[in-house]
């Protein structure tokens, strides 16, 4: 039945994906990985959706709105940090003490994700197919995967991280 259910929704998760995600500036492929993990767990939970096309149409709005509070929260910065040549030895070593820090983190991290991140903070700045190929794993799941593996990792380094103060 599971099986039946998930040849059946593929193409409809494939339209609905390909139709909504470029309005969030996401890849079809991360939103489409978005849904089946929410399906899956929804199976696992609750069993088959009683109307599954109505409830992957409603899955792939709620990934959409998702999407969009976090990229609303998630800025670019405007430069990198580490090209700031103007600093003095002290701020030279404390960026260092940051960028170990980040890495004995990450290598703390549970499940492939050391290796993820590890291949994202690579010098070499591989392209997605890269780390996809080096890692195994497909390339449109590379989005969700370390989306999910930062979470990870910021709550492992919460503890270690002073909380941002509101200002007023």
């Amino acid at each position: 039945m599971t099986h039946d259910l998930l040849t059946d929704l593929g193409p409809l998760l494939t339209a609905e994906a390909f139709a909504e995600a470029h309005a969030t500036g996401t890849e079809p492929g991360d939103l489409e990985q978005a849904v089946w993990l929410r399906l899956l767990e929804h199976l696992a939970t609750d069993g088959p959706p009683p109307d599954p096309q109505s409830w992957l149409r409603r899955a792939v709005r709620a990934e959409v709105r998702r999407t969009r509070r976090t990229t609303r929260f998630e800025q670019p910065y405007d430069t990198d940090p580490a090209d700031d040549r103007d600093r003095g030895p002290e701020q030279l070593a404390l960026a260092a003490a940051r960028r170990r820090a980040l890495r004995e983190a990450v290598h703390r991290l549970p499940g492939r994700c050391a290796r993820l991140l590890d291949a994202f903070l690579s010098p070499e700045d591989p392209t997605y197919r890269q780390i996809a190929g080096e890692l195994g794993i497909s390339q449109g799941s590379l989005g969700p995967e370390r989306s999910r593996c930062l979470g990870c990792l910021r709550r492992l380094l919460a503890p270690e991280v002073a909380a941002r103060q509101l200002r007023g």
